[in-house]
């Protein structure tokens, strides 16, 4: 009754842009005013990983170190957003602070959750250098964030995608002979 579940991935909602349409840039700010593009192709050649996250979700509070560390082995290719919808900016800087994401874009924008379809928390969006949405979905776990970049890297939309190719691909019978196989 308590078997081990294997892990999902992230889980891709169905509303919202598709993976594979080309995202349209938004132009943002951070929450120090600087100016911040999400969407669309990116001007230094890199993947933009968005995690969505509320200074009132405990799990998007233990997730933020998973994800810097994620992106900081990416570094070469991904750059990290944070974004909120909160309209309560001093929470949101005393989150950032305690936190560490100085190093971070965090914009708030309730169009930008609003584009994507968020509608739980922690929710991540993984959006290519040319601008094409690869993955998106809720994020608890270490895995799930993994689970957006092996998506792209396989070219497919999830992984749940990828398991069920794999899963097929072992259910189907391959054609021998029984001479073929005697021999």
């Amino acid at each position: 009754m308590h078997e081990r579940v294997a892990p999902a991935g992230a889980l891709q909602p169905t509303e919202g842009p598709k993976v594979g349409e080309v995202t349209e840039p938004m132009e943002l700010q951070d929450l120090s005013g600087n100016p911040v593009t999400v969407g669309g192709p990116d001007a230094n050649g890199l993947v933009t990983l968005v995690l969505f996250v509320s200074p009132t979700c405990p799990v998007c509070r233990s997730l933020v170190p998973t994800a810097k560390s994620l992106a900081n082995s990416e570094s070469k290719r991904m750059r990290l957003v944070f974004a909120s919808d909160g309209d309560k900016p001093e929470q949101h800087i005393a989150y950032a602070g305690d936190l560490d994401l100085g190093a971070y874009p965090y914009t708030l924008s309730q169009t930008l959750g609003m584009s994507y379809h968020v509608s739980k928390l922690p929710f991540a969006v993984l959006i290519g250098a040319d601008g094409t949405l690869h993955s998106k979905g809720l994020v608890n776990s270490r895995e799930h964030l993994e689970s957006l970049v092996e998506a792209m890297d396989m070219g497919i939309a999830t992984v749940q995608d990828y398991v069920r190719i794999m899963k097929d691909a072992s259910n189907e019978e391959p054609n021998v002979s029984a001479k073929e196989q005697a021999s």
